[in-house]
């Protein structure tokens, strides 16, 4: 699981894949956008079940970093086995990546992800979250491509069709994307195949950097749903310069007592 340091260096280098990858004016809006909602971000899960990818507190922004790596890397093999770079630029394949999932952050006034109240489910299904019924159901795509146009942050075409397809077929609302035989109503860009197979290959490695070690080494039903949070040892570590640059003293206070 992730310490304190780490999920501080993560949100740096989210905010500066921004400042890096996006050009004015939407830099600034998306910067003023997540500095906003900072604290409920920093630390959220990529999901609501340890079975899934990163779920646990900073994951999800662990994930959205890792897929922009990813993409950006697979982007480079697509453009050197041949695919035209001219149908979408780098700016909106990170843009896609940044903001696959903004979805999964709930509305402006709710988290999606709240800790799991029942003890069952949490023990023998291995949820440490659960689904906040405040929040009006939406599809992750659907909601964040709401909450970006909401905030005045614009996308181009490209980027809504990344957005919403990131899934790929595995959101059966994709196939008529994504499953089509007529040359005409294909993608007219590669983009949203990149980012998918960029998202791909996060959840993947994030599973595998879970679930691995204790498939191998401990084959107990008992000891694979074990409750796999931020343990005493990480707890008596996370008290490091990295808390220093924290801003925020709500967003400090639940670092520090981690």
């Amino acid at each position: 699981m992730l310490k304190a340091e780490q999920i501080q260096s993560n949100w740096e280098t989210f905010l500066n894949n921004i400042e890096t990858h996006i050009s004015s004016p939407r830099k600034e809006k998306l910067l003023e956008f997540y500095k906003k909602y900072e604290e409920r971000i920093v630390m959220m899960p990529a999901a609501h079940k340890k079975e899934y990818h990163s779920a646990f507190p900073g994951g999800y922004v662990d994930h959205v970093n890792r897929v922009v790596r990813c993409s950006l890397k697979q982007y480079e093999l697509w453009k050197e086995e041949g695919v035209d770079t001219s149908t979408f630029t780098i700016e909106e394949l990170v843009f896609s990546a940044i903001n696959h999932d903004l979805g999964k952050m709930g509305d402006e006034e709710h988290a999606s992800y709240i800790p799991q109240t029942d003890k069952w489910r949490k023990e023998k299904l291995g949820e440490d979250y659960m689904f906040n019924k405040s929040v009006p159901f939406a599809s992750v795509p659907d909601r964040g491509l709401y909450l970006l146009q909401a905030h005045g942050i614009s996308y181009t075409f490209n980027e809504m069709l990344g957005i919403q397809t990131h899934d790929g077929l595995y959101d059966d609302a994709n196939t008529k994307y994504l499953k089509t035989f007529m040359p005409e109503q294909k993608p007219r860009t590669s983009l949203p195949y990149i980012l998918h197979q960029g998202d791909l290959m996060a959840a993947r490695i994030e599973f595998e950097m879970e679930w691995l070690p204790k498939l191998k080494g401990e084959n107990s039903v008992e000891s694979q749903n074990k409750n796999f949070t931020l343990t005493s040892k990480s707890k008596s570590n996370v008290k490091s310069k990295a808390l220093n640059t924290v801003k925020s003293e709500g967003l400090k206070s639940m670092l520090d007592s981690l």
